[in-house]
C-alpha cells in the first residue's frame, strides 16, 4: 500500500505537460518554507493501493498527450520507494512517463531502483552552502549533492528546482558556486527557479504550527530576473515557475 496525501489533475508545474500529481505522505526534510507541512508526518494519509493510482493515471492519460504523465511529489517519495517499485513497473507497462520530485536526501537499494524506473528527476536543491541549507531544512545537503552525482552516472534526465527564499537562498556567491559545481553535468536538462510564495501559510495555523518565515516578503520580479541571468551563464535552460 502507498501512503498518499492528495492528487493534483491537470497540473503544469510539476513536470513536462499535463500531469496527474500524487502528492505522498511523509518528509525526511524540514524546510522552513514548506507549503505542505501536513505531508511531514509520516502518520496520516490514505493507503492506497497500487491499481488504484494506476486506474486513476489511465483515466487522464488522453490529457497526457506526448509530453504529460504522472509525478510523484510529497512529501519525500523516496521514503515508500519500496512501495513505489511495483506502481512504477505497472505505469511503465502503460507507457505512462514518470517524473519523481525529491529532495534527494534519501539513498538506498530501493530508490536506486526506483530511479531507474524513472523518466525525469526534479531535483530539489534547497542551498548550495552546507550551513545555509541546514538553516533552512534542519538538514545536511551532502546526501542530496550525491544523488545529483549518481543520476548524473547512470545517465538519468534531470531538472534541478530552486527555491528562492529572500534572505536564505538568494545569495549570489551560493548560486554562483552551485552552478560551478553541476556546469559540466550533462544531464540536467533544465533549471527551474521557483519563487518564494505564502500560499501554504494558512496550513500551519490549521495545524497550530509557527510560520516561521513570517518576516520573509515574496520575491520582487528583480530578484527573480538576477537569479535567472546569473543560472544563465552556465545552463541554457531556465526558468521561473
Amino acid at each position: 500500500m502507498i501512503n498518499v496525501h492528495s492528487y493534483e489533475s491537470m497540473g503544469t508545474f510539476d513536470g513536462p505537460g499535463l500531469r496527474l500529481v500524487v502528492f505522498l505522505q511523509g518528509c525526511n526534510f524540514r524546510c522552513k518554507y514548506c507549503a505542505n507541512p501536513d505531508t511531514i508526518t509520516l502518520k496520516g494519509g490514505k493507503p492506497t493501493e497500487v491499481e488504484e493510482i494506476v486506474r486513476m493515471a489511465l483515466s487522464q492519460k488522453a490529457f497526457f498527450g506526448k509530453k504529460g504523465g504522472i509525478t510523484f511529489s510529497g512529501g519525500e517519495p523516496t521514503l515508500q520507494a519500496k512501495e513505489l517499485i511495483p506502481l512504477f513497473r505497472r505505469l511503465r507497462e502503460e507507457g505512462i512517463h514518470i517524473c519523481l520530485d525529491s529532495n534527494g536526501g534519501n539513498m538506498n537499494d530501493d530508490v536506486k531502483e526506483l530511479l531507474s524506473l524513472t523518466d525525469l528527476v526534479l531535483l530539489d536543491i534547497k542551498e548550495f552552502n552546507p550551513d545555509h541549507h541546514k538553516i533552512l531544512t534542519e538538514r545536511s545537503n551532502a546526501q542530496t549533492l550525491s544523488t545529483a552525482a549518481y543520476l548524473e552516472e547512470i545517465k538519468k534526465p534531470m531538472w534541478l528546482r530552486y527555491v528562492l527564499v529572500p534572505g536564505y537562498s538568494d545569495f549570489e556567491e551560493d548560486i554562483i558556486a552551485m552552478c560551478e559545481h553541476f556546469k559540466s553535468y550533462s544531464m540536467i536538462k533544465r533549471i527551474e527557479i521557483l519563487p518564494y510564495h505564502t500560499l501554504g501559510k494558512h496550513k500551519y495555523e490549521a495545524l497550530k504550527k509557527p510560520y516561521l518565515l513570517e518576516e520573509v516578503k515574496e520575491n520582487t520580479p528583480a530578484q527573480l530576473e538576477h537569479a535567472q541571468e546569473l543560472f544563465s551563464r552556465y545552463f541554457p535552460e531556465v526558468y521561473v515557475n
